[in-house]
C-alpha cells in the first residue's frame, strides 16, 4: 500500500490549527444532522467531522450509534433498516440542552441525512468520515459516494474498526485515512520501545484522546515522534479552552470539539496572546 505525501491532499490544505466540529456543532444542536452542521459552518469551523453507517439496503447514512434509540427514541437497528425507514426517524427527538427539561429540536423535521446529502451542500468544508462497526460493504459504498460528490480532494476516511480501514485503503489508495485502534496501538508500543525507525506509517492523521481509561495516548513525545513521521495528530474530544489551549502549545495539528464556536474563540484568543508577546518587528 502506498502512503501518498500530504500535500497531495487538498484535506490538509485548509487552516491550521485543524477545528474540527465533532459530529457537528453537537454541543448545541443534534448531532449529525445537517442542522448541526450548518451551525458548525457558520461558527467558522473548517472541518466537519461524522459517524456512517450502512442501511440494509445499501445506503450511507449520517448516525454515530448503529442503535437509533439514543437520538430519535424508537428501537431499532441501522442495518437492519431501510433507507426509507431510517428517514422516517426524528433525529432531533432525544436531544435537550437542560437535561431533560425541555427538547426545542424534537419534531422540527430533522433527519439522519446521507453521506452524499452532507458532501452536496457543504462543498467547502473538509470531512472527516468515520466507519462505524456496520455491515461489510461499507467501504466500497463510502467510496463511490466520495467519488460521485466529486470529494475526493477534501475527506479524510476514518474507522477504529481495522478491517473496514483495511478494505477502504485497498479500494482506492489516492483518499487519505486516519489510523486503526490497533494500528494507534502498534504506534505507541513502538513509540515506547524506541523503535520507530523504518516504521510505514498505514495512515496520514493519529485522531486520538487524550487518555484512553487511564492510560495516556496524547503527550509530547507522541506528537512530536508523529511529526518526525510526517503524520498530523488530531485530538478528540476537546470542550473546555484552557485543555484545547494547553494542547495546542504542545503542538497538536487538530482538535475535534462539540463546540466548534467556543474553539474557534479559543484559537482566536490565543493568537491574539502570541502576537501580543512577540516583540516589536518580529513579524
Amino acid at each position: 500500500m502506498v502512503i501518498h505525501a500530504r500535500r497531495e491532499s487538498g484535506f490538509f490544505s485548509g487552516p491550521e490549527p485543524r477545528l474540527f466540529a465533532h459530529r457537528g456543532a453537537s454541543a448545541r444542536s443534534p448531532e449529525n444532522t445537517l442542522e448541526s452542521f450548518r451551525l458548525a459552518r457558520k461558527a467558522g469551523a473548517p472541518y466537519l467531522e461524522l459517524d456512517v453507517h450502512l442501511s440494509v439496503d445499501g445506503q450511507v447514512v449520517v448516525i454515530h450509534d448503529n442503535s437509533i434509540s439514543r437520538t430519535t427514541g424508537r428501537r431499532g437497528r441501522v442495518e437492519r433498516m431501510t433507507l426509507a425507514e431510517i428517514r422516517r426517524l426524528d433525529a432531533g427527538h432525544e436531544f435537550t440542552l437542560d437535561r431533560g427539561r425541555s427538547f426545542p429540536y424534537r419534531a422540527q423535521g430533522l433527519l439522519i441525512p446521507t453521506l452524499e446529502e452532507v458532501l452536496e451542500e457543504f462543498p467547502e468544508a473538509r470531512i472527516t468520515i468515520e466507519i462505524k462497526k456496520t455491515r461489510e460493504g461499507i467501504g466500497s459504498a463510502v467510496l463511490e459516494v466520495i467519488r460521485r460528490c466529486r470529494a475526493m480532494e477534501r475527506v479524510l476516511v476514518a474507522s477504529h474498526e481495522h478491517e473496514h480501514l483495511k478494505e477502504f485503503r485497498s479500494l482506492d489508495g489516492n483518499v487519505p485515512t486516519s489510523f486503526s485502534k490497533a494500528e494507534i496501538r502498534e504506534f505507541l508500543a513502538r513509540l515506547r520501545g524506541g523503535v520507530t525507525d523504518g516504521y510505514q506509517a498505514p495512515g496520514l492523521a493519529l485522531q486520538v484522546p487524550e487518555y484512553f481509561g487511564l492510560r495516556r495516548v496524547t503527550s509530547v513525545a507522541f506528537i512530536e515522534a508523529a511529526h518526525r513521521l510526517g503524520l498530523e495528530v488530531h485530538v478528540w474530544t476537546v470542550n473546555e479552552p484552557v485543555h484545547m489551549k494547553r494542547l495546542l502549545s504542545w503542538g497538536v495539528d487538530g482538535i475535534m470539539t462539540d463546540d466548534p464556536a467556543l474553539a474557534v474563540a479559543s484559537v482566536a484568543e490565543l493568537a491574539g496572546v502570541a502576537r501580543t508577546a512577540a516583540p516589536p518587528g518580529s513579524e
